[in-house]
Formats: C-alpha cells, structure tokens, sequence
C-alpha cells in the first residue's frame, strides 16, 4: 500500500482485478486490533444487547455468532469503518464516494463434534459460498480497470492458518457470468479452483461482493475473530438491519456523516 497517497500499488491492483481479492498486510496496529476484539467479545457477552443497542445477534450454535449493525456499539468499530488506510482503497475499486452499507463480525471456534477424519478428506471445507452482487449488473470496467458496486474489508483479529477456518474464494468468479450454482459444483469438484486465505492479526482483506466466497470450517482449536465493513455507492440503501440511528449520526465528525449515513445519496462523486 503507498502510504503517501493511500491507494494501491498497481501489483495489488493487478491482483484484484485478476482473482477478485488483495490481502493488504499489517494494516491495523496492535491497539486497534485489541480494541476491536475487545469490543465484539464483550458485545457477545453483553445480556441486554438485543434489548439496549442496534446491534443484532445469529447465533449457529455455542461455537459460532454473527454480530451486525456495529458503529454505534464502541468507537473501536466505528474506527474501523471509517478507516483512513481502507475507504481511500475501497472508493478506488468501487469508483467514487462510498457510504457504510454494513457493519458484520464473527466469532467462531470449531464445534467438539465435528468429524475431523471427514474434514480431512478435502483440501478446503467452505460452509457455504455466496456473494452479494454479480457481474454484468454489480460491477463496470471503467479506463480498463474492473470495479464494483459493493466492497467489503474484512479484517483478521486473529491470526488464521490453514487450519483455522479462512475465507476461501472461487478466484476470477467476480468477473464471470456463469450460473453461480454452476460454479461452486465445479469448484468444489476441484480444489484447484478454491483459494483459501492465511493471515495474521492486523492484516485486511478488501474483495468485491460479486466475488464468490465463504468461510471455511475450523479443524484446529484455535478461535477466530473477524471484522467486516461493506460499502456502496452513496445512492444505495443500508443493508437491512444496518440502518444507523439518526440521532447517532449528529453526534458525529461532519467528516463522518455522510459515509456513515448516505447523506450525499444521488450526489455521487466519482473519480472519473
């Protein structure tokens, strides 16, 4: 990443338009990574979160929750989404002036239960690939470079290894038209055309939505805690159950608002 000017470097730009993902390395520093785990820990904790706050809860099971809406919890994960080392990059590849559309975090560990012998057989063990927009409609090549119109950095709280339940992708899937079903059966058919990402607390992942990806299954005993921010143009709406407090948003540095609450909306500036 070139500090000065905060964009890519064209090896990175490269690299996410080729396999839909860059993995910025050793972007956050130790306190905010503290700070941040801090916060979804007691978050997961907290008894009176559905009841006292905007965040919402899915939990699968004793071993995995998904916490959502998140900006208004604790300023560590409103710092988070408006990082100044990460929207200058989103805003590159999305291509102009992005508002918050999501706020997500996960906390997992690997079930007692789970039949390593049957995890072992395959290479990778996506729990379930998805994406949030597609190619011909969620994406635009403008001055020869891909980009879309929904972006998320995900941020890695813990160290993940192979073992530890990495995002993986389908890479090159955020620019083919293919039946997105078609797709996984030949991947999952192949490892070879499945990606699974290591990396250490502190480094982000930036992937456009039209990336097909899913979270793989935990084989160690290692936890694994990770922090999502998704971002859109500012005319789109929030995700559902995102939508922030408007009372919340006054409080805010003017520099803040309209990236936490679509001010600019229909006002778009692009960097074209």
């Amino acid at each position: 990443m070139d500090q000065e000017t905060v964009s890519l470097m064209v090896s990175q730009r490269l690299h996410f338009d080729i396999y839909g993902y860059v993995l910025l390395k050793n972007v956050l520093a130790p306190d905010e990574i503290e700070r941040m785990k801090s916060a979804l820990h007691r978050a997961d904790k907290d008894p009176n979160l559905d009841a006292d706050t905007q965040v919402y809860v899915r939990r699968n099971s004793d071993h995995y929750v998904l916490l959502g809406n998140l900006v208004e919890y604790d300023s560590a994960l409103l710092e988070y989404a408006v990082h100044p080392k990460l929207v200058p990059l989103v805003e590159e590849v999305v291509g102009g002036k992005v508002r918050l559309e999501e706020t997500e975090a996960i906390i997992n560990s690997r079930d007692p239960d789970t039949d390593l012998q049957e995890l072992e057989k395959r290479c990778y063990n996506p729990i379930g690939f998805h994406r949030g927009t597609q190619h011909g409609w969620g994406t635009y090549i403008e001055q020869n470079k891909f980009h879309c119109v929904f972006v998320k950095t995900l941020a890695y709280l813990t160290n993940v290894g192979p073992d530890d339940g990495g995002t993986a992708f389908i890479p090159g899937s955020h620019r083919l038209t293919w039946d997105r079903s078609e797709m996984i059966e030949a991947a999952m058919s192949d490892d070879s055309l499945v990606c699974q990402v290591e990396a250490e607390a502190g480094d982000i992942l930036l992937f456009p939505e039209s990336l097909i990806h899913s979270t793989t299954a935990i084989k160690s005993d290692r936890e694994r805690t990770i922090l999502i921010a998704g971002y859109t143009p500012t005319m789109f709406q929030p995700w559902p159950g995102n939508e922030v407090n408007p009372e919340f948003v006054k409080t805010l540095p003017d520099e803040m608002r309209a990236l936490i609450s679509g001010s600019e909306s229909w006002i778009w500036q692009r960097k074209y």
